[in-house]
């Protein structure tokens, strides 16, 4: 494998680490949050990156990368999303979505990062374009949730 593909190996085994770690923390919000719309959509979001999870794993393999299993979460990310469980253990409706809102605006970040690395072959360029805008996506839709908080 090549330096480039060990890197880029790297990188996405981060966002599927990541992902694992906002499925987990969707799943704990969606079962703590009080509001109907609330517990939809943080279902709704755990879903999605349940999906995530497992076409990042299918391009890691693509170039014979072994996935992440998601047993050990490490540096940035551990600390990132340790966080956000915390908050989402909470019984606060509104102090979920914030944590909500501030975790998906990370996640867009990071992936712009991977995003700006030179030379993406084209399906993770393709895939990873996907999962950003549909995250970004869902940010804008938000904003109509924080009137229910």
């Amino acid at each position: 494998m090549s330096d480039y593909t060990d890197k880029l190996g790297n990188r996405l085994n981060e966002l599927l680490e990541k992902n694992y770690d906002a499925e987990k923390g969707f799943k704990t919000a969606s079962e703590n949050a009080k509001h109907a719309g609330l517990k939809s959509y943080f279902s709704n979001k755990a879903q999605e990156r349940y999906k995530f999870g497992h076409e990042l794993k299918s391009e890691l393999k693509s170039f014979g990368v072994e996935p992440d299993k998601g047993g050990s979460v490490t540096g940035a990310a551990h600390r990132t999303w340790m966080e956000v469980k915390s908050w989402f253990s909470t019984d606060d409706d509104e102090a979920m979505l914030e944590e909500a809102i501030r975790g998906e605006k990370a996640a867009v970040a990071e992936y712009k990062d991977v995003l700006n690395e030179t030379a993406l072959p084209g399906s993770t360029q393709q895939l990873l374009e996907t999962q950003k805008n549909t995250i970004e996506h869902g940010l804008v839709n938000i904003k109509r949730l924080e009137d229910l908080a």
